[in-house]
């Protein structure tokens, strides 16, 4: 058992650390416009250590071990993290057009040009709109997963 509290403990820390990265990411775009590729790559630099900050407990512990005590609270925490992952596959299909276009136009190269983004493509709101309900449903359902999965830790462990 004490085996498992540790294992446990790790992987609750390794959560924790990774939202400091996912809100310093956000920050980053937020507070620099225009979005170059060097600020573009920071930013995917610190999203990216989130996601392997979170990842990586969810497939070498949480994963494994989700049907050996099942109940409510554990299936709930599962149902919130499964929905957060598909959040976030739905920003990627909106990112990654909008990545394409700015591409193309090089955007990216030249950030300084007096070019509207949404007359790049005749689709490109329907990418932000994907973009921006696809980062705010993985954060909220995050943050729920990640609120009934400390409760969960502190019912087996404390």
């Amino acid at each position: 058992m004490v085996e498992a509290a540790v294992l446990a403990t790790t992987a609750l820390a390794l959560v924790t650390v990774s939202f400091p990265f996912y809100l310093y990411g956000a920050w980053i775009i937020i507070e620099n416009d225009p979005v170059t590729w060097a600020v573009l790559v920071r930013h995917l630099k610190y999203i990216a250590t989130g996601l392997l900050l979170t990842t990586g407990p969810i497939l070498l512990w949480m994963a494994p071990r989700l049907f050996e005590r099942l109940s409510g609270l554990q299936a709930m925490h599962a149902v919130f993290g499964v929905q957060a992952y598909a959040f976030l596959f739905f920003a990627l299909t909106g990112i990654v057009r909008i990545f394409q276009a700015k591409h193309r136009y090089n955007l990216y190269g030249e950030p300084d040009r007096d070019v509207d983004l949404d007359d790049l493509d005749e689709n490109m709101g329907a990418w932000r709109f994907r973009l921006r309900i696809g980062v705010i449903g993985y954060l909220l359902c995050w943050l729920i997963a990640y609120a009934l999965g400390v409760a969960r830790y502190g019912l087996i462990y404390l």
